[in-house]
């Protein structure tokens, strides 16, 4: 037995193949293009593993997806793949376009195939499980409910535009061909290999070297807030028993504004790594980028009563986990803060 996964390299996707191959016997091809956000240092644990085989490639090249279907035969495709930061969405939309859309597509064509081609009861067992986001809801009003799986779509960046585009192309695979697909939506995720891109991330790294701690605007917008760990359980779950054609939302159950996240943050490092006074007076306010969505919050019960998932980590324990887990791997963190990743720190934020 094999599963696909593709962007196995990437920040919840390497967690989704150590956690998988920790916990089965079961072979797992890993296709990921390595851009800036890919990682095989990520999966150094897994050098030698025969059960991991790891393919550098893009989903969007239909002729390598379809050698990959045709020799190895998955059961399912957990497609984790994707362009997935906003602030580089508005900076440069042609990649989110063409990754998350057209890559997308191509990739449930080659998977369609494969389906196509398979007799009982293969066919029936298998599954194509689409990784999306809370953020193709758009914006919540301050007391408005939590997002439900039966919420209108209403993205407001390029990125969530593209999430989006690409969960109605699953969603009409199913409808139309009948393709067994299952849609998860997950809230802001955070914890180990994530690319100091990401707001918990980059206040770690920027803290840890003196640096500006930068908050968009007020520091007021909320987010529902997700231990990887607990992600990857949820979306495991639902790969396991989600029930075909569906949505699930798999949130963390941690509303929380930027601001107080940054400053439990900092907190936590004043503790583990003190210095002279505190990180938080690092913290700076800049300029709000573009269309910001003020909150998000995921309605979560929906996986809780059909699959008995529910997170498993408060935001306490998993901030003082990832903190802990970056100031123990500062060769990773030295590595992927390249000369590239200043320039664009700079770009975004100023010098």
């Amino acid at each position: 037995m094999t599963v696909l996964v593709t962007g196995g390299a990437g920040f919840i996707g390497s967690n989704f193949v150590q956690q998988w191959l920790g916990a089965r016997d079961e072979r797992l091809v890993n296709l990921d293009a390595l851009t800036y956000a890919g990682n095989l240092a990520n999966l150094a644990a897994l050098d030698g593993d025969p059960r991991h085989v790891f393919v550098r490639g893009d989903i969007g090249d239909r002729a390598l997806t379809d050698h990959l279907f045709a020799e190895h035969q998955p059961r399912a495709v957990i497609h984790f793949a994707a362009e997935s930061h906003v602030d580089r969405s508005i900076h440069g939309p042609d990649a989110f376009i063409q990754t998350n859309v057209v890559g997308t597509f191509s990739l449930l064509e080659s998977a369609r195939g494969h389906w196509d081609s398979l007799s009982s009861p293969d066919r029936d067992a298998f599954r194509f499980v689409q990784i999306s986001t809370d953020e193709v809801y758009g914006s919540l009003a301050p007391d408005e409910a939590a997002f439900s799986e039966a919420r209108a779509f209403a993205p407001n960046s390029p990125y969530s535009a593209s999430k989006a585009a690409a969960d109605h192309l699953v969603r009409a695979w199913f409808h139309t061909y009948g393709m067994p697909v299952v849609t998860t939506h997950c809230s802001n995720n955070y914890g180990a290999y994530q690319f100091p891109e990401k707001l918990i991330p980059l206040v770690i790294v920027n803290a840890l070297a003196g640096a500006p701690l930068p908050i968009y605007g007020d520091g007021q917008q909320v987010r529902d807030w997700l231990y990887v760990d607990d992600h990857v359980d949820g979306v495991t779950r639902v790969l396991d028993a989600g029930r075909l054609g569906e949505r699930y939302h798999i949130g963390g159950l941690n509303q929380l504004t930027n601001l107080d996240v940054v400053r439990t943050l900092c907190a936590v490092l004043d503790e583990l790594r003190p210095k002279a006074g505190s990180y938080a007076d690092q913290i700076r306010f800049v300029k709000d980028r573009p269309g910001h969505d003020r909150r998000y919050a995921m309605d979560a019960r929906k996986i809780e009563r059909e699959l008995g998932w529910r997170p498993q980590h408060s935001f306490e324990a998993g901030l003082r986990e990832t903190v802990q887990w970056y100031l123990d791997h500062q060769p990773w963190v030295e590595a992927v803060t390249s000369g590239a990743y200043r320039q664009w720190t700079t770009l975004q934020y100023g010098a």
